[in-house]
């Protein structure tokens, strides 16, 4: 009865449809009480996760301390769900949330501390970047088939370097 990030493999594994009923009410619930709601933000592994855990009373607000790739899951269901340009701005919130707390030289950790915002554990973590590319080179995927003419096939806007799209991770 424990809420965790993995569910996210229901659309990973295309265990169930991106569009089902189940996945939505399912991840909305995912990211409902697992974002952490502090300054910094992020998802949280699963409820109550102990490892490397700073908030052990105020559980419902900070459920676990903020992953990177848990963040970055999300971020991928909200861009494989995306119908238009406008239902793509919470991906890239995500995106923007994973690059404006990396470090200035790129690296990522594996978690952070949910009220400074600090590495713990693991860092810098292939893992994390790793996701973060994948998340961002989905993102710039599905954004460059809402610009383009559904008559000619030709963009009809350009995209622009990556840097230009999202803050990214220098």
């Amino acid at each position: 009865m424990t809420i965790d990030s993995a569910l996210y493999a229901l659309t990973e594994f295309s265990v169930l449809a991106i569009d089902s009923p189940y996945v939505s009410s399912t991840l909305r619930q995912v990211e409902e009480r697992l974002w952490v709601q502090t300054d910094i933000g992020g998802l949280a592994r699963y409820e109550n996760d102990y490892y490397h855990q700073v908030e052990k009373t105020d559980t419902k607000r900070v459920p676990g301390n903020p992953w990177f790739i848990c963040t970055l899951w999300m971020a991928r269901y909200h861009v494989m769900r995306a119908h238009n340009t406008e239902e793509l701005s919470r991906a890239r919130k995500l995106l923007e949330w994973a690059a404006d707390r990396a470090f200035a030289s790129g690296v990522m950790a594996e978690q952070l501390d949910p009220y400074t915002g600090e590495p713990l554990s693991v860092s810098p973590l292939t893992w994390s970047h790793a996701a973060y590319v994948r998340a961002v080179r989905e993102y710039m995927v599905r954004a460059g088939r809402f610009s383009v003419c559904p008559t000619c096939g030709q963009e009809t806007a350009r995209l622009g370097r990556l840097t230009d799209i999202l803050r990214a991770v220098p």
